[in-house]
């Protein structure tokens, strides 16, 4: 079986042990405190000391540490996930009794941090192994991708069994629903080999919501990496018929291209000739049918930057650190209309082969990762296939 279950009993290392020791304080001021020390450490002694009292609290005291973790910064969240790690082993030890219907209210309220939610969900399975298969299926559409990717198991467990059975038509339905909750690179993927395989046709582009067609502009120079600073024209002005000088007198002007790559890789170096110490424009056009707020997730193994609709959303001066899918997010909103996405992309002088990448990879999707097309662009049916 491929389930996954939280354990949490290795954690108690060095959590109180004896009898519960259930304490009437106020709660509150210590879990502020927890919350109040910023990432880089300041009232640090002071959120250890809250830490240690928080930890020796009883069961009651989950639900609001669980709420607390909502907005906590990374260094606050481990304060507080372990204070709640301690005081669940300790319960158990002492065999005393967690508050689960309101760690169970807490789960199915999708308002709060998703990685909070895993943990009490994590709390309620391995209290009883049959939570899980009660919650999970509940969970297929969950703004939590990590509570999301438990129910995307299950349905393909079960798309295991018929196919087994030889009853493909309803493993197939069963793939289907699988592939259109799946967020997870990985699960896609086999998703995908299992649909194909039942001659069902796949359109991953649709799916994670790739950004397939482009106008690319090169050369501009990136000599010692200068080129990152410098506002070439295609930051000052988007003109599609106009020619600029280029980097050692070559002329840029915009390609129009179209990727056939499934994960919408855009290749610039077969697309412009690759250009060393360069540095290109790629611009794409998306029609949203309202103002609406979106992740713009880049993959690229080159220097960047993103600007939506003229405004600067982020920025990174790093070459060759490999390229990954979601590799980099920004948050943007696009208004209704018409909707301008400029990227631009460095390539610096290194000639060992690993360094030859010159690529963008973009989608535009929600915040679970589900993608957010563009309103000229047919959505795919439910199992990310095409006509």
């Amino acid at each position: 079986m491929l389930k996954r279950f939280g354990v949490l009993l290795g954690l108690a290392a060095g959590a109180a042990g004896g009898m519960l020791e259930v304490r009437g304080a106020d709660t509150a001021p210590l879990i502020e405190t927890l919350r109040s020390v910023d990432a880089e450490g300041k009232g640090g002694p002071a959120a250890a000391q809250a830490f240690q009292t928080l930890s020796k609290e009883g069961p009651q005291a989950i639900p609001p540490l669980l709420t607390a973790l909502d907005g906590a910064n990374p260094l606050a969240s481990n304060y507080l996930r372990n204070a709640i790690e301690n005081i669940v082993a300790r319960t158990r030890k002492t065999k005393g009794a967690l508050p689960l219907a309101e760690i169970e209210a807490f789960l199915k309220d999708t308002r709060h941090e998703p990685r909070a939610r895993r943990l009490a969900f994590e709390i309620l399975v391995s209290t009883d192994k049959a939570n899980y298969d009660r919650l999970v299926p509940g969970m297929l559409n969950d703004p939590s991708t990590e509570l999301r990717r438990d129910a995307v198991i299950q349905v393909m467990e079960q798309g295991n069994a018929l196919f087994d059975e030889d009853k493909k038509d309803e493993a197939k339905a069963k793939y289907r629903a699988a592939m259109a909750a799946a967020r997870d690179d990985d699960q896609v993927k086999t998703l995908k080999k299992y649909l194909e395989e039942l001659g069902e046709k796949v359109d991953l582009p649709t799916h994670f919501g790739f950004l397939m067609t482009w106008k690319l502009i090169a050369p501009f120079d990136n000599t010692a990496g200068k080129g990152f600073a410098v506002a070439y024209s295609p930051e000052k002005e988007l003109d599609f018929t106009r020619e600029y000088e280029g980097k050692e007198g070559v002329k840029a002007a915009w390609v129009p291209t179209t990727t056939d790559d499934e994960y919408g890789i855009v290749d610039l170096a077969k697309v412009l000739t690759p250009f060393k110490g360069s540095v290109a424009y790629a611009v794409a056009e998306f029609d949203s049918d309202a103002e609406k707020a979106v992740d713009l997730r880049l993959g690229t193994p080159n220097s960047w930057k993103v600007w939506l609709n003229g405004k600067l959303l982020f920025a990174r001066e790093e070459y060759h650190r490999g390229m990954n899918l979601d590799q980099y997010r920004m948050r943007g909103t696009l208004k209704k209309g018409k909707n301008t996405i400029l990227v631009k992309v460095c390539q610096n002088e290194q000639t060992e082969e690993w360094a030859q990448r010159w690529q963008i990879q973009l989608r535009i999707c929600d915040g679970t990762g589900t993608a957010v097309l563009s309103a000229d662009r047919k959505a795919a049916p439910a199992t990310g296939g095409s006509d």
